[in-house]
């Protein structure tokens, strides 16, 4: 394991859980301690948010303004806290300031190239190998520096209030693509596939290093952990991917995805692959035979039926089969034909309703379907 030779910075008190926007904190903390063990308590756990009761319209905040302006935290703070004053954080839904640095930002940390352009953050370095093989991350880089003043100071302002959710590290395969290039490293699995390894295992011992720090950042004010994903644990735990997967055959997928992310796995106490897009579907059954993995969050991709349709049902049952948790994100009518199908047990559904008074009887609803 890399150890970071840290900058001195805000050092906060711990002061328990931010109850302040959510009163019932105590109820949804159990139901997600339940959902990591495969179990269900008195209802389906639901993570739903919406509008307070007498409130029209909420304010901007739109999860990109960290990106959009990573030198002045302080504003996007302030919308997020805007937002969370006009918002209802029902059943496991809880106010999540997550750092949005962009999908991926291990990859700037290293040095790569950092634009901001339509809701997206796109790095590019286009190294050589006899950079990529010597890979060190620099405590002096801007945007790791960045990222660990805008957690510091999202934490010391959200003591009390809110989550931090850590940024987006990305997958370790995926920062390969940033640094290397997305047609080079396509052409360096068949040509240099030992240097790809190589430089994956690196990234690895990187990613980790910058989790640690952050993630003792957090530690300071907030009892758990939460990330993009939107969910909790009281342990360390972070949502895992590989988009470049889509693009593999079985045999590549098996030699630069699949070690690295079992490997993620064991690192941390819980985790959840992210299943993104239908040309996932393939690797599937590998990552529900990694043991240390709790869970999958299927997103099916656009043009595509959302995740409550019923042709998903069989890959929910091959995933519960497995022993692994299912995180989905649908409309509220969809979850209870999920529950009557399947059971709601080790099931996290993500979801939003227009108004506070129908995500009160959504939940209250949902007490008839265990």
């Amino acid at each position: 394991m890399i150890a970071l030779s840290g900058v001195p910075f805000f050092k906060a008190e711990p002061t328990g859980w931010p109850v302040y926007y959510k009163e019932d904190w105590d109820d949804a903390r159990e139901r997600y301690s339940s959902f990591w063990k495969g179990e269900v308590i008195d209802r389906p756990a639901i993570n739903v948010t919406s509008l307070k009761a007498g409130v029209d319209r909420g304010p901007h905040w739109d999860n990109w303004d960290f990106a959009r302006h990573p030198d002045d935290p302080d504003t996007a703070i302030d919308n997020f806290l805007a937002r969370c004053d006009a918002t209802y954080f029902g059943g496991e839904g809880f106010p999540n300031c997550w750092i949005n640095l962009g999908a991926g930002a291990v990859a700037a940390f290293l040095g790569a190239d950092t634009k901001f352009q339509s809701y997206t953050v796109w790095f590019e370095a286009h190294m050589e190998w006899n950079e990529l093989l010597d890979l060190e991350l620099d405590p002096q880089n801007s945007w790791w520096l960045r990222a660990r003043r805008n957690t510091e100071l999202a934490s010391s302002r959200g003591a009390g209030k809110f989550a931090v959710g850590m940024v987006d590290l990305g997958g370790i395969l995926d920062v390969a693509h940033s640094l290397r290039g997305k047609k080079r490293l396509m052409i360096d699995l068949f040509r240099s596939p030992e240097e790809v390894k190589d430089l994956c295992w690196r990234i690895v011992d990187i990613w980790h290093a910058c989790y640690e720090e952050l993630y003792a950042i957090t530690q300071k004010v907030m009892p758990g952990n939460s990330a993009w994903m939107g969910l909790w644990s009281d342990d360390r735990w972070y949502p895992l991917q590989c988009d470049y997967a889509y693009m593999l055959s079985p045999k590549k997928f098996e030699d630069f995805v699949f070690p690295f992310v079992a490997e993620q796995c064991r690192r941390l106490d819980h985790s959840v692959y992210h299943l993104d897009g239908y040309g996932q579907m393939i690797h599937l059954d590998r990552f529900l035979e990694i043991p240390e993995l709790d869970a999958i969050q299927w997103v099916p991709g656009a043009g595509k039926p959302g995740c409550g349709s019923i042709e998903y049902y069989p890959m929910y049952e091959r995933i519960r089969d497995a022993g692994k948790g299912l995180v989905v994100n649908l409309s509220p009518g969809k979850i209870e034909p999920i529950c009557r199908a399947l059971g709601p047990e080790g099931i996290m559904f993500q979801t939003g309703c227009r108004t506070e008074e129908e995500a009160r009887k959504l939940l209250e609803d949902s007490e008839n379907w265990v």
